[in-house]
């Protein structure tokens, strides 16, 4: 019976030995970024590896044939909007996002293709878009493979691909200005409408300044303790010119955000003065 049990001990040894496996981190870590953009998200899912002293461009790399644009799995974007890349318009949904290195240029592509990972995988009849863009080198060598979102606006991104000495950027942009302006118009025949709201969009995009004026008339009399809203009824009437009224409606903003005890207003409506004099 002993060496019944001593047996059965081992063999459950030996098994558990072999069920076990070694971790290690992975060589090319993924990452996921979500960015808010224009009224929606970018989603972008890539793996990074490393130069580990390697010559990229045009060695691990080749010039001029398809790349996946990161290791791994397929890199993808996902817009949650309509999009424009280039001058075509992208339907909001996911794709892959490859691209052609060369000496002089780059070839971006974004395709319907979810699992492009070797250049044997590409069908070009399914590209949604194509883009061309010169590579500029950068000082410091990027060790890590990184795909980034910079100089974030708020109807254009640009995308920037870095590896070892090597950078390109393409902007990303979208229409944002008719859907707001949309939004604006059916906001305006709704029982709670945004005056204050759509004078500041008015004000940024350098649109209608004497409509901009009247909203916030509208905005100062929904809301009539509303320092924020005086002092931006005060820069809007001195943007028009109308001086007089632009220190009547600061001063009005001054007092009622002395009352609040909010001393960043009172600054603001002190400088906004002084430019007015």
């Amino acid at each position: 019976m002993k060496k019944i049990i001593s047996a059965l001990a081992l063999l459950l040894l030996v098994n558990g030995v072999r069920a076990q496996t070694l971790r290690v981190p992975p060589a090319s870590t993924t990452q996921t970024v979500r960015q808010e953009f224009g009224l929606g998200t970018i989603e972008l899912s890539y793996s990074r590896p490393n130069a580990k002293g390697r010559a990229i461009f045009g060695d691990l790399v080749p010039f001029d044939a398809v790349w996946r644009t990161g290791a791994n799995n397929a890199t993808t974007l996902t817009f949650s909007d309509e999009v424009i890349i280039g001058d075509k318009k992208v339907a909001p949904g996911k794709y892959g996002l490859l691209s052609i290195p060369g000496k002089t240029e780059w070839v971006v592509i974004l395709s319907k293709q979810l699992d492009v990972t070797s250049p044997s995988a590409y069908k070009p009849e399914q590209d949604v878009v194509r883009i061309k863009v010169k590579p500029t080198s950068i000082s410091t060598a990027a060790e890590t493979f990184t795909i980034a979102f910079e100089n974030t606006r708020a109807n254009a991104i640009d995308v920037a691909i870095s590896w070892e000495k090597t950078m390109i950027t393409f902007p990303i942009k979208v229409d944002l200005d008719t859907k707001i302006m949309a939004q604006i118009d059916n906001l305006m025949n709704a029982d709670n409408r945004p005056y204050y709201n759509a004078a500041m969009y008015y004000m940024d995009n350098n649109k209608d300044l004497n409509k901009a004026a009247e909203w916030l008339d509208k905005a100062t009399a929904q809301n009539p303790n509303a320092y924020w809203v005086w002092y931006q009824k005060a820069r809007c009437l001195s943007l028009l010119g109308k001086k007089s009224d632009a220190l009547s409606a600061s001063s009005k903003s001054m007092d009622l955000a002395k009352a609040a005890k909010n001393p960043d207003y009172v600054t603001l409506n002190e400088k906004l003065q002084a430019s007015l004099k």
